[in-house]
């Protein structure tokens, strides 16, 4: 089966502090909602320090046009995924030359030619690498395209494909937008990129004397008549940002069924995973997650960290958790479940073993 042989991730130079944003969002929303000190509440619960943005923080004080904005995405965020692509290429001691396949996800700016043509040169790979674009899938994009990626590789077991992911969140703010739902976004997001290698198991394996992570199986599930629970509207001064309350709620009601559903054929279950490499929503999001799988929060805790110092990147969120995970012990025969959620209502997981 596929393999991951490397995982690097990376963030632009701004940081902003949790208590800074909130002060930010004091003097954004304080006209617009009159209890503003009490919606103000979900920076304290949010369990996140820090984040990390493209753009200084005076930058969001005026009114952004979309076309301003979408050139700013463009810009950064290839130099972003040039730069977790370099450091994931590095940890395997590979040329950008030896990727057969490059596949691209992002959902917070568009462009044509697509960012992964752009990379294409930036990064040096071959002309005639193949590449696979993913746009719009959100939060769930980082699992998802990590799931396209090892099924390409089981389909070419002697190709290397190179998985990147970037989100600039920050960029989507709209500063005119006075809802709850940009509240809580000038709250949670922030900006990073990842980058991951995966290898076909025909593809020569480096002596590296630990386990690799390997592909046991994956899932795509989407809830029907879910549309309105995440997502982006677009707008005239850009993407604006459409998530539901419920969606912790969705998470306790449905997703024990759906691991079960999922493990059970490849002949196990909860109980038996060694490794838990969750999207971290956010907090509630998390204890959602706990309850719903009856695990305890020292099983969530890389996503915890990950939540704490980043923030809620979007898709590459869960690379970075996965980072994380490779870094701590994985014993052979480990298993681990990769997850995460995103617009469509739509959950992506994986099955991973160590080998």
């Amino acid at each position: 089966m596929p393999r991951i042989e490397s995982v690097a991730t990376a963030v632009p130079p701004y940081e902003i502090t949790q208590e800074d944003s909130m002060n930010l969002a004091r003097r954004f929303f304080h006209d617009a909602f009159p209890d503003i000190d009490r919606l103000l509440g979900v920076f304290g619960n949010s369990q996140i320090k820090k984040r990390h943005l493209c753009m200084p923080v005076d930058w969001y004080e005026d009114d952004r046009h979309f076309a301003e904005k979408n050139k700013l995405y463009v810009e950064n965020a290839e130099s972003l995924a040039t730069n977790a692509a370099h450091k994931c290429l590095e940890k395997a001691n590979l040329s950008p030359a030896s990727i057969d396949c490059l596949m691209f996800v992002s959902s917070t700016g568009i462009a044509t030619p697509s960012l992964d043509s752009r990379l294409v040169n930036r990064l040096g790979l071959r002309s005639d690498v193949t590449r696979v674009p993913l746009w719009g899938l959100g939060c769930a994009g980082g699992a998802m395209g990590l799931s396209r990626a090892f099924e390409y590789a089981r389909a070419y077991p002697q190709r290397r494909v190179l998985l990147i992911s970037v989100e600039l969140c920050g960029l989507t703010f709209i500063r005119q937008d006075m809802s709850k739902s940009n509240l809580v976004a000038t709250c949670l997001f922030g900006d990073g990129a990842a980058a991951a290698l995966v290898e076909g198991d025909e593809v020569q394996l480096a002596d590296s004397g630990s386990p690799r992570l390997r592909f046991c199986g994956a899932r795509t599930t989407t809830w029907p008549d879910t549309l309105d629970v995440m997502g982006w509207e677009l707008t005239e001064p850009g993407l604006k940002v459409v998530f539901s309350r419920d969606i912790p709620s969705i998470i306790r009601q449905t997703m024990k069924e759906n691991v079960d559903s999922f493990l059970s054929p490849h002949g196990t279950s909860v109980d038996r995973l060694r490794h838990f490499i969750f999207h971290p929503g956010g907090a509630k999001v998390l204890t959602a997650y706990q309850r719903s799988l009856g695990i305890p929060p020292e099983a969530t805790r890389l996503s915890a960290e990950v939540l704490s110092d980043f923030g809620n990147m979007s898709s590459p969120t869960v690379l970075f958790v996965l980072e994380k995970s490779m870094e701590q012990t994985w014993e052979a025969g480990d298993l681990g479940l990769l997850a995460a959620l995103g617009p469509g209502f739509s959950s992506e997981m994986l099955l991973l073993e160590a080998r």
